[in-house]
This record gives structure tokens, sequence and C-alpha cells, in this order.
């Protein structure tokens, strides 16, 4: 199998490291195979495919569609970045708790955020280009976000880039704090942020 998945410590998320084949050329390799997914269990069926520049310090996130909750295959095509997911759902035993993953173009390693996550990144090196294939559609009047740097998320975004000056939107930066109060989910009542 050209995958190698690595279950996170929160249930749901996963890295992926594909295998690179290389010479003198350069290298090949496996982005995506439903065959092999499928035959590890990872069963989600994509419809979007999304693309993003970034400079370094930039931080897109923590973001979430409400109704329409998106699984993401994420990697780093270009660059390094620290890519993290907090759990949204309410039900949970890990709910409130984040897992964070380096995707280096290097390694070439991936990671899905089923749905029920916000999602977001900081961009390490002088800039990255990042791509995500998406379980749903683009809502936008669906989107909800949690504060990138919320204190009770604790997300340590100034040991895991010292000296780097966080750039974010003005909408990003205007995010609610994140609270075990809120129910973050609902799909017309069916799923609630459960397991």
């Amino acid at each position: 199998m050209p995958f190698t998945f690595k279950p996170c410590t929160i249930q749901g998320l996963v890295e992926i490291e594909p295998k690179i084949f290389g010479d003198s050329r350069g290298y090949f390799l496996e982005t995506y195979s439903e065959k092999d997914f499928f035959a590890a269990g990872y069963t989600m069926k994509f419809v979007q495919d999304n693309q993003s520049k970034s400079s370094k310090g930039v931080v897109r996130g923590l973001h979430f569609q409400k109704k329409h909750p998106q699984g993401k295959l994420v990697r780093c095509l270009d660059g390094l970045v620290y890519d993290v997911a907090v759990d949204l759902r309410n039900k949970s035993p890990t709910f409130g708790q984040f897992h964070g993953v380096y995707l280096d173009s290097e390694k070439q390693n991936m990671f899905y955020v089923p749905p029920g996550f916000a999602h977001g990144f900081m961009v390490l090196s002088d800039t990255a280009v990042f791509t995500y294939k998406c379980t749903e559609f683009y809502h936008p009047e669906d989107e909800g976000s949690i504060l990138w740097n919320d204190s009770s998320v604790n997300i340590p975004w100034h040991t895991i880039a010292p000296g780097i000056a966080p750039q974010l939107s003005e909408k990003d930066t205007k995010s609610p704090a994140f609270t075990k109060d809120q129910t973050y989910f609902s799909l017309n009542g069916v799923w609630e942020g459960s397991l």
C-alpha cells in the first residue's frame, strides 16, 4: 500500500504518509487513492478541492461549517505549516481539545480532519501552498469559527513559531471564544456533534 495511516490521539483524526519514489530525476507519489483509503477504513467521498498560498506567520482558522460540516484531507504542497484540528463534537470525550501536525512538503504528509472539528493552520516557512480535499461543498452562509488563540483551547502558537508574528484576517481576529455550553453543529437534528 502506498500510504501509512497513523491515527492520532483524538478519535477520527489521522496523519497519512505517502510512499515517495525518488531518484536523481525527481520524485513521484500518489496523493490519494480511493481504493487504498477505503481498504484502510477511510470511506469518505470528496466533492471539492481548494488551494491557498500564504506568507510566513499567516494563520487561517479556526473554521468550520455548522449545518454542512466538512471533512478535510489537507497537505502542504510547498513549504511548512503547523496544522490544527479542534474537537467540537459535544459528546466526544475530547470535546474542546486540539491536535496539531506539522505538514511538510518535503515529507508530503497529509492530515485528515473529519466533520465535527474546527480547522486552521499557521505558516512557518517563507511561503506555503496548501491544499484541501473536502467532503462537503463550501457554504459561505454556514461558516462558523472559534478564536485562533482561545485560552481554553490553549494551542501553543508562541512555542510552535517563536519570533514569527501572526497575521490574521480581520474576520478571524473577531471570532468568538470556545465555550463548552454551545452546540457547534446541527444537521437537521440528525447529527448533533456526536462521534
